[in-house]
């Protein structure tokens, strides 16, 4: 086995590298179906979805960085044109979305999907002793988590 500089097995740090291009790729997806729907909601919950909508993008945008910075961190490179995002993506496009349900929906499905991911890069963090992309993956599923839980009472569903 050959360590890295941080101390981790080179092998296992370039396949976590892999699936955190994965999750950024997905990341990059998911924040720009945000913007379109800050953007474009319309009705009478337009105020208060514009609001959280930005609170989300601004979130998600800080999270693309942290991921990127993390690649980089295990000695890749992060994935970085819009061709290599849309190959990698799972996240659901949304397009011209301006319905309020519409809009949270497309929010709880592309976080179904981050979450998946994340919990397979938090299970591989692991078996790889990373606790630096463990950690993040940790931090990014609790606030996740939380999102679905409000956006499916917004929805009037549950969990």
């Amino acid at each position: 086995m050959t360590l890295n500089s941080i101390g981790l097995d080179t092998k296992k740090t370039k396949d976590l590298a892999d699936e955190l291009n994965q999750l950024l790729a997905n990341f990059q997806l998911y924040y720009q179906n945000l913007r379109g729907i800050h953007w474009n909601i319309k009705g009478r919950m337009f105020f208060d979805l514009h609001e959280k909508f930005e609170e989300l993008y601004t979130d998600a945008n800080l999270k693309v960085d942290e991921i990127a910075e993390r690649i980089l961190t295990l000695g890749a490179t992060p994935l970085h044109t819009f061709e290599d995002y849309t190959k990698a993506a799972r996240v659901p496009v949304g397009k011209n979305i301006s319905k309020d349900e519409k809009a949270v929906e497309l929010i709880v499905n592309s976080l179904s999907e981050l979450l998946k991911i994340e919990r397979s890069i938090l299970e591989a963090s692991d078996e790889a002793n990373d606790e630096g992309t463990n950690s993040m993956m940790s931090d990014f599923i609790t606030q996740q988590e939380k999102t679905v839980w409000m956006m499916k009472a917004w929805l009037g569903e549950t969990v």
